[in-house]
């Protein structure tokens, strides 16, 4: 016979019990669990300061150059500093270009850098995608002398490179600067190395299968997979082809055929140097680098996050 108690309890509710056991002091529920992970990945006070302070001297040294850009000499002089843009950027600017001939210089840089990144990116992923997916004799030597080439001063090259400027008659020509840059043994090594995860070799052998040639698959199926890298190739060759002085000091010589670096070093000649005339001119050698980060700067942090991943 069923006791009357225990027929008439009702059953145990499964919910409420699993519910007071994670409600217990000390043992946080599910959703409190989620809360204190999602805090723990926000940044916290400390980055933001770092970010602030990074951007801060950063971006102080260029924005100090435009103050000084927009005074006179004199301003460098003045205790404490001027921290504020001043009134002569216009008359300053139109003197840059009276002092030496400015614009043709930024045009010669532009074309010497544009000529010298095309020729770079496409050379380099070319050269990368034989040492990464075609397999022929001496592969890996030919990749170790690439390589071995960047331990090479650049100093140790200028004179027989000067001598062979002159026995093709290049000197003082915009050709003399862009021949040495149009290919680069770190961007074969660069473009080599992504290519060997980004590109499956699965890909290529069925192109070929299909009747796809060498430069077909180079071209449709290479080139695309390759983008991410050769736009962080060509932001850095461009970079490192504007800044470049060197070179184009010893090859050019007349004023025509300057480049803005060049330029650059005539604004600063002369027996007492004139300051805001020179930072002035670099105000305005910086501005298309400043364009080219505007325009390629997500593309270039998407292809190094890819790069990363991949490698």
């Amino acid at each position: 016979m069923t006791r009357p108690d225990l027929a008439d309890a009702p059953a145990p509710d499964t919910d409420s019990r699993w519910a007071g056991r994670t409600a217990l002091p000390g043992r946080p529920t599910h959703r409190a669990r989620a809360r204190m992970r999602a805090l723990r990945e926000q940044p916290g006070r400390l980055t933001y300061l770092t970010l602030v302070a990074v951007l801060f001297f950063s971006g102080f040294p260029l924005y100090y150059s435009f103050v000084v850009a927009s005074r006179d000499n004199s301003a460098l002089a003045q205790v404490p500093p001027p921290v504020l843009p001043g009134s002569n950027l216009v008359s300053n600017v139109e003197r840059v270009f009276a002092t030496v001939p400015f614009g043709t210089a930024l045009w010669n840089s532009a074309v010497v850098s544009v000529s010298v990144t095309a020729s770079v990116v496409f050379f380099s992923t070319l050269a990368g995608f034989a040492f990464a997916k075609l397999e022929f004799k001496g592969a890996k030597v030919l990749l170790l002398a690439v390589v071995a080439t960047m331990m090479v001063p650049v100093q140790l090259g200028v004179i027989p490179l000067f001598m062979l400027m002159i026995e093709l008659e290049w000197t003082d020509t915009l050709w003399a600067v862009i021949a040495p840059g149009l290919v680069s043994a770190f961007g074969v090594f660069f473009m080599t190395q992504y290519l060997r995860g980004a590109l499956p070799g699965s890909l290529i052998e069925s192109a070929r299968m299909d009747g796809a040639s060498t430069f077909r698959i180079f071209w449709q199926i290479v080139m695309p997979a390759a983008r991410p890298a050769a736009v962080v190739l060509g932001v850095l060759t461009f970079l490192t082809s504007w800044n470049d002085y060197f070179w184009p000091l010893i090859v050019l010589s007349s004023p025509e055929q300057q480049t803005v670096q060049v330029a650059l070093s005539t604004l600063s000649g002369g027996y007492v140097t004139d300051q805001a005339l020179v930072l002035t001119g670099t105000m305005l050698a910086t501005l298309p680098l400043l364009a080219v980060f505007a325009l390629l700067g997500k593309y270039m942090i998407s292809g190094i996050m890819q790069g990363a991943v991949k490698g």
